[in-house]
């Protein structure tokens, strides 16, 4: 009986660690309509709903309107015509709010990038020659 009470004694402070690690870094986060919010987005392999996939996927894409609560941690999303397959609820974990006027947010796809030159490649092949084996 005394090493029963010792186990239940130790998981008792082992849970109260646990709960303690976690509670440190919760917020609860809470939305209203009209909000503007980022979505959160994972690509998963062979879909692609919001361009690449990997390191350089995006992780929040561009703001999205709240058009209702639905229940404590569920929000549906006013979507536009192309994402008409996904379902527009989601969890409170995946959306960010959006500060400032969502309006000034520019999409990526409209930011064009320069083409790199060939002159910064020589001029790094010089300094850093040990780096281009």
């Amino acid at each position: 009986m005394e090493k029963v009470k010792m186990i239940k004694e130790k998981l008792k402070t082992a849970q109260s660690h646990q709960k303690s690690y976690s509670n440190i870094r919760h917020r609860d986060l809470e939305f209203k309509e009209a909000d503007w919010v980022f979505l959160k987005v994972s690509p998963m392999k062979g879909i692609m709903w919001f361009g690449k996939k990997g390191k350089l996927s995006l992780r929040y894409v561009r703001p999205y309107r709240i058009i209702q609560r639905i229940g404590q941690e569920a929000y549906k999303l006013k979507l536009p015509p192309e994402m008409s397959l996904v379902h527009p609820v989601f969890y409170v974990s995946i959306l960010k709010k959006v500060v400032g006027d969502p309006s000034t947010i520019v999409p990526v796809e409209t930011i064009e990038v320069e083409e790199a030159t060939s002159e910064a490649e020589e001029e790094m092949r010089k300094k850093y020659p040990h780096l281009f084996v």
